[in-house]
């Protein structure tokens, strides 16, 4: 196999097209126990269209299956000036205002965030042609997501990328589910410093769709408890990574625009 085929291979799944975005923040939000489907639908009424309406996309917004006071989302931008402008613009806009002190109110931390931007070119999410459900749509329960991060100690490499292509990748579409996109760390200096990032990562993050209740919390995805996962990549991510890797198991909110 040539290393042209070997890295199609590991493509996310779908035809390539336009995919979203150059650059893209993973937030991880503690919430107050109680208090996720408080923020959720707080966000899903008001802080969506507003943001859109400024250039930025919100790609999805989930329930962390194993944290039940956990709240996932992912914002996407063109480039980081972009970002800081419309970052501003939201933080200073009638929306935030408006719901600003109910929604800090559900939360214990907000700076569990990375940034981050396609591994290679091709690997961010499709988007086009999804619809956001309307407002009051019930949550589907079709399947979930699983995001996980690995942790390097220095920034990732090309044979990282070409591991996950042609081994990792692999094992999950064996396993039923599929690759979604993959990342790694933006290390531009944060344009919008009103919002912490964590800063001095070396991580690399892909995303995947698993089917029905196999990434349901309790349960290992099922590429975990593949014979070549146990065998061969397990072993490998644990004498590559700088400390254990972290697996999110994530469930769409009603008007997630990513859904599983």
């Amino acid at each position: 196999m040539t290393g042209t085929e070997s890295r199609a291979a590991g493509r996310p799944d779908g035809e390539p097209g336009r995919r979203c975005c150059p650059v893209v923040e993973l937030r991880q939000y503690t919430l107050h126990p109680g208090k996720r489907d408080v923020l959720i639908e707080l966000f899903e009424r008001h802080f969506i269209e507003s943001q859109e309406s400024l250039g930025i996309r919100l790609i999805g917004q989930f329930r962390d299956l194993d944290s039940p006071d956990r709240f996932v989302w992912l914002r996407g931008f063109r480039d980081m000036d972009t970002r800081a402008a419309a970052l501003e613009s939201f933080y200073g806009g009638p929306a935030w205002k408006a719901h600003r002190e109910e929604a800090n109110a559900t939360m214990v931390d907000s700076d569990n965030v990375l940034l981050l931007h396609p591994a290679v070119p091709g690997s961010g999410f499709a988007l086009d042609g999804l619809t956001r459900p309307a407002l009051g749509a019930a949550a589907t329960a079709d399947g979930n997501l699983v995001a996980s991060i690995w942790h390097f100690g220095a920034p990732v490499t090309t044979a990282c990328v070409d591991f996950f292509q042609n081994t990792v990748a692999p094992a999950v579409t064996e396993a039923g589910g599929a690759v979604l996109a993959y990342f790694a760390t933006e290390h531009s200096p944060n344009t919008f410093p009103r919002l912490p990032v964590r800063e001095g990562e070396n991580v690399f993050v892909w995303f995947a769709k698993v089917a029905g209740a196999a990434a349901q919390r309790g349960h290992a995805a099922p590429f975990e408890r593949s014979t070549s996962w146990q065998r061969t990549i397990g072993p490998e991510l644990a004498r590559r990574l700088a400390r254990p890797a972290e697996l999110l198991r994530l469930a769409p909110t009603a008007r997630s625009l990513l859904r599983a």
